[in-house]
């Protein structure tokens, strides 16, 4: 009883999190989608002691996006900026994997907008 609870707990999460990415530039919902869909698919089967952090980091992401997203309300999405700072005592607490992840992140997302070959839907009349 308490896995599924736990997996419908997780799933929401994920379904949130992919919803608010609907509000973001279309080359940071790119990069965030695919982020998020493989950290998701690479815990599927961590440690009870990882999943909570896991979970917890991902909870305040989300809150954090949501935050953003509702204060920029009728703001252009090029003036926004999303994010957080992350603390310099908070990298000693990583495995150097994910140090690693979040430096290849950190490159993609401060790349020029055109790295990605997407396009908006315009319509035009």
């Amino acid at each position: 009883m308490a896995a599924s609870v736990h997996v419908a707990q997780v799933r929401a999460l994920y379904k949130r999190i992919l919803v608010l990415h609907r509000f973001l530039p279309i080359h940071l919902r790119a990069l965030g989608d695919q982020y998020v869909k493989d950290e998701f698919r690479r815990h599927k089967s961590a440690a009870p002691e990882e999943v909570t952090g896991f979970m917890t980091e991902w909870q305040n992401y989300k809150n954090i996006l949501q935050t953003q997203i509702l204060e920029s309300e009728g703001q252009r999405l090029s003036s926004v900026k999303f994010g957080a700072e992350l603390p310099e005592g908070h990298l000693k607490n990583f495995q150097d994997e994910q140090v690693g992840q979040l430096y290849e992140l950190m490159l993609e997302s401060t790349k020029p907008n055109n790295q990605f070959n997407i396009e908006e839907d315009t319509f035009s009349k």
